[in-house]
């Protein structure tokens, strides 16, 4: 069986090829044609010689994403693919357009173990963790998209399906990855990874010296609360969820944004506000308000627009720099693990 080279970077492409002894301008000319030119097979490349061609294709293969949906909402500002990475793995994608230009939301695992209550993407458990490979045939699938219109992907947020910090080791080598100049070449402040809370790693994280944008999913300013909707709290609690991220941007120098999905009846009370806005005392960081997305088997309900804008204004009140995440693509079920549920 051919092996695959997607997702290789450039050192682990000349170690995987080194039995040719290509020159390096050869392995570049792969790389480009892999990641910059759509190239899903060999004989398309040519600028190599035909015999090097069929030599790889012998040996190799170029495995990519293929679309099994794609949901466009009225307003074409957002569009969210159900992409095929693997024979029995598919997972979300999402391309949001904005004044400022396009960001794509990518999965790191098929499905998700996290267990948040609010949340769909772990309503049919883990499949897997997925390779950088098949991290990276997202972005390329929509790039490539883009492409056609003569744009480009201009921010990646590691927000979609599964949880990034369980998925360490490839998702660092992705973000490695598309900020090479043969991949996407993107800076890596262009770049933001979410998490829900794992520790360990956001400190090994702040370890990388990466100027990376971290998103850390608050959504309760208790423990008891929080640990209801996230059971990943009671093996990080917010005391050492908030050490994590407080020394995440001291050492990084990049304000770190607290999600806070807003829930109807269950986290939207000024008591909560106040002890959110104490939370965040002495940290680098904002918050993220965030209504919930509507989730027919979860129950939960956003909170009237009127009680979104007070939340926010109190938290503002009380030093806090906080945002509302403006709402895009309801109808297209762009909340994660919508449409690979349904699929599945």
């Amino acid at each position: 069986m051919e092996k695959n080279i997607f997702g290789l970077n450039k050192d682990e492409l000349t170690a995987e090829l080194s039995f040719l002894k290509l020159p390096a301008y050869r392995i570049g000319q792969i790389l480009e044609w892999i990641y910059r030119k759509d190239a899903a097979d060999f004989s398309v490349m040519s600028n190599l010689p035909k015999n090097l061609r069929v030599s790889l294709s012998e040996r190799f293969c170029i495995n990519r994403a293929e679309v099994l949906r794609e949901l466009v909402s009225a307003d074409k500002l957002t569009a969210k693919f159900l992409l095929k990475v693997a024979p029995d793995v598919a997972v979300e994608t999402v391309l949001m357009r904005h004044d400022y230009g396009n960001s794509l939301c990518v999965s790191t695992q098929a499905g998700c173990a996290m267990g948040c209550a609010f949340c769909a993407s772990a309503q049919n458990g883990l499949q897997r963790s997925l390779t950088t490979g098949e991290i990276l045939a997202q972005l390329v699938f929509v790039q490539n998209f883009l492409q056609r219109e003569g744009q480009k992907i201009s921010t990646i947020v590691i927000m979609g399906m599964g949880e990034p910090l369980v998925n360490y080791d490839n998702v660092l080598k992705f973000i490695r990855l598309v900020h090479e100049p043969y991949a996407l070449n993107l800076g890596y402040r262009n770049i933001t990874l979410s998490t829900s809370g794992i520790v360990p790693n956001i400190y090994r994280l702040a370890e990388e010296n990466l100027p990376v944008n971290l998103a850390i999913s608050l959504h309760a300013p208790t423990d008891e609360l929080r640990s209801r909707l996230m059971p990943v709290n009671k093996k990080y609690p917010l005391v050492e969820l908030l050490a994590a991220g407080k020394l995440y941007g001291e050492r990084t120098k990049r304000r770190v944004t607290y999600e806070y999905i807003l829930i109807k009846g269950v986290n939207d009370s000024f008591d909560m506000a106040r002890q959110l806005a104490k939370l965040m005392g002495g940290q680098l960081a904002a918050v993220n308000i965030i209504p919930v997305n509507h989730v027919e088997e979860k129950g939960f309900l956003p909170p009237s627009p009127q009680r979104v804008a007070e939340f926010q204004k109190y938290l503002e009140s009380r030093g806090v720099t906080a945002t509302i995440r403006r709402e895009m693509g309801a109808e297209v079920n762009a909340a994660c693990g919508q449409l690979r549920g349904r699929w599945q």
